[in-house]
């Protein structure tokens, strides 16, 4: 098993830099492969050489486009880092990171030629076009310069300690300035490994509390076998939110599936399961008010060398709670700004000769946030010099501190309407929704949401978890929040009052139900509010959402024709409907935890469903079998239904 395989072309480099790379990795304890055209069969990466390999190095020279065998190989790392998520580290050696990346100068004369020579025929197009890919993608990946360093001395020493930080380039895509902080908070850790230790991440929104936690996490979670890592806790809200948040403390620290019907059995249980035991816990995006701060107050429960650390905008926190040590996140300098608004505005540590006046300018706006540099460098990769203008001149006209202000520059800067419509969709209704089953909603509605989400992904507005739901910074939802006020002709909003915009004409949420607010059309194309008294008035809903829905059955005049998805999780639904409902559309029908609901509906005029969740309903004795007769149905979900003693012969 190799640590590092470092790839890379010709003796020169060989002498001059990678011998020096490869004997202070080894000096430090890696074990390295040199991986070059003489170590090798000419044409082809040996694959068990690449799969016993952790990291591959690859340092780009003003000669690797001339290797034909360098460019195969390089095409066989990027498939590697793809299928297995393995790092790949770029290194320019005298030679511009743009020259690479967009096949330039000297060095994309060397890949043309090179190409002609080794491709024929109807293969050229094709083989050029896999070598070019590989090329931008891997210099589009966190990596140095050689030119932005004193001495090659200095360079291996940055790369080496990168290395030994690996963990820290899991945390972000372009970790700039993130690699001493982590050093720091760790060598604090160590100090008291005997000791149970809170600490407290600090800092205003967006100046990168998550990705330091992440960082930690990352390089020290493998010493602990009862951990935890809960994100975004400032989006879960009530009873039920605080139930699913001790249920995720749970379920990381206990390895096993936990349910919890109370939060007082949920602080009973924590008590009792975790007590002396040595565990690391981060909690992050803590309000002052949350279920899980009783960890907090309650941390002799745990054995020595436990760590809870808690990452929070609210320092009010502090006041309340007791910690052993505050670690307060500083604006970026001036040069970590512009090396970051650079990786994500160029794609390279630097910005470009005749870009870096104006470049130094947009820094000067972006008060050393890391989420303001990378929402608006996002937005600046490959515009010309005229777009960099009138950003600055919309900068110019920003007050100071005003950060959603300095993040709608992206949003307005979205090329079309669905694009926007798209973001506001996710920032109101689909965070921490899976991507697949949004898509499923937004396929019916006639949205083109791969290119969308794609562009909204790229601009930094909204991410793809690992578990494949949507995320959002709480600065960017508080944006599109402020957005849609704007939209509807209101202010903010007054404590104790709800005025709801819905950013789908086709959407439908718990709280305006409840509320019982007839829908009215503000703009047909898209707005909808409710207001007035006490009749439903809706048609074309393409995705309904009750959760909680506290009536026994779904009233008469509810109108599901249209519907895509239909949630109606934690009802007290007895039964759905009253008599069979004809739905072309529906293709997701969710009643999990109806803790009353006793029998399925006849859905036998539900030609498209394609799922049936039905988890965790107790009471559950009938599934209807009518179930049998769905032709596209891929999912019924009867876990926990503790009730149902047998099916009928038809669903099987």
């Amino acid at each position: 098993m190799y640590d590092v395989l470092i790839n890379f072309t010709g003796e020169d480099i060989q002498k001059k830099f990678v011998s020096h790379l490869d004997s202070v990795l080894s000096d430090v304890g890696f074990t390295t492969f040199l991986h070059h055209p003489n170590a090798l069969n000419p044409m082809h990466i040996q694959q068990p050489i690449l799969n016993l390999s952790r990291v591959a190095i690859v340092v780009f020279t003003k000669t690797y486009s001339q290797s034909a065998w360098c460019l195969h190989q390089l095409q066989q790392i990027i498939e590697w880092h793809e299928t297995y998520c393995r790092h790949v580290l770029p290194v320019y050696y005298e030679i511009e990171p743009s020259d690479v990346r967009l096949q330039m100068g000297d060095f994309g004369k060397a890949f043309k030629e090179t190409a002609h020579q080794t491709f024929s025929g109807q293969q050229l197009e094709h083989g050029t076009s896999r070598w070019s890919q590989a090329l931008t993608k891997a210099a589009n990946l966190f990596g140095w310069d050689e030119s932005n360093h004193r001495s090659d001395a200095e360079l291996v020493d940055k790369i080496v300690k990168s290395l030994l930080n690996l963990p820290v380039l899991s945390a972000t895509k372009f970790p700039v300035g993130l690699q001493y902080q982590v050093e720091d908070l760790i060598g604090t850790i160590k100090s008291k490994s005997t000791e149970d230790f809170r600490i407290a991440i600090c800092g205003q929104g967006g100046c990168g509390k998550t990705t330091l936690a992440k960082a930690i996490y990352n390089q020290i979670h493998g010493t602990f076998t009862e951990k935890s890592f809960i994100e975004d806790i400032g989006q879960f809200s009530g009873i039920r939110g605080d139930l699913r948040l001790q249920e995720q403390l749970l379920s990381d620290v206990l390895k096993t599936k936990v349910k919890i019907s109370s939060v007082e059995m949920g602080k009973r249980m924590i008590r009792e399961r975790l007590s002396g035991k040595r565990v690391f816990i981060v909690l992050d995006d803590v309000p002052e008010f949350c279920a899980l701060l009783d960890l907090w107050e309650y941390h002799h429960w745990f054995r020595g060398g436990t760590i809870i650390i808690i990452t929070t905008r609210d320092e009010h926190i502090l006041r309340r709670h007791q910690v052993d040590y505050i670690f307060r996140i500083n604006p970026m300098s001036p040069n970590e700004s512009l090396e970051l608004l650079s990786w994500h505005a160029f794609r390279e540590p630097k910005p470009k000769e005749e870009y870096h006046f104006l470049a130094k300018r947009v820094v000067a706006y972006c008060g050393g946030l890391p989420l303001a540099l990378e929402v608006i460098g996002s937005y600046l990769y490959e515009r010309k010099k005229e777009e960099w203008d009138r950003v600055l001149l919309r900068l110019d006209n920003i007050p100071q501190h005003e950060m959603s202000h300095i993040l709608k520059i992206s949003f307005d800067g979205l090329h079309s309407q669905m694009e926007k419509d798209l973001f506001l969709d996710v920032c109101c209704f689909f965070v921490g929704k899976s991507r697949a089953y949004v898509t499923k909603i937004l396929n019916g509605c006639g949205v083109d949401h791969d290119s969308g989400i794609r562009v909204l992904i790229k601009r930094k507005l909204i991410k793809v978890k690992e578990n494949n739901k949507f995320g959002m910074h709480h600065l960017l939802r508080e944006m599109g929040r402020e957005i849609i006020r704007q939209i509807s002709g209101k202010g903010p909003e007054e404590p104790g009052k709800r005025s709801r915009l819905l950013p789908l004409k086709m959407l439908l949420t718990t709280k305006d139900f409840f509320d019982r607010y007839p829908l009215v059309v503000e703009d047909t194309l898209r707005l909808l509010r409710f207001a007035g008294n006490s009749e439903y008035h809706y048609t074309k809903l393409r995705w309904i959402s009750l959760q909680g829905f506290s009536s026994e059955y779904l009233p008469n005049d509810f109108f599901l024709h249209y519907a895509i998805a239909i949630d109606l999780k934690y009802s007290l639904l007895r039964f759905v409907w009253n008599e069979p409902q004809v739905l072309a559309w529906l293709k997701v029908l969710n009643l999990s935890h109806s803790k009353y609901l006793t029998k399925t509906p006849d859905i036998s005029k539900l030609p498209s469903l394609e799922q049936i969740i039905l988890k965790d309903c107790p009471r559950l004795r009938e599934v209807h079998p009518s179930i049998g007769c769905l032709c596209n149905l891929i999912l019924l979900n009867l876990k926990d239904c503790t009730s149902l003693s047998n099916l009928h012969r038809k669903i099987y």
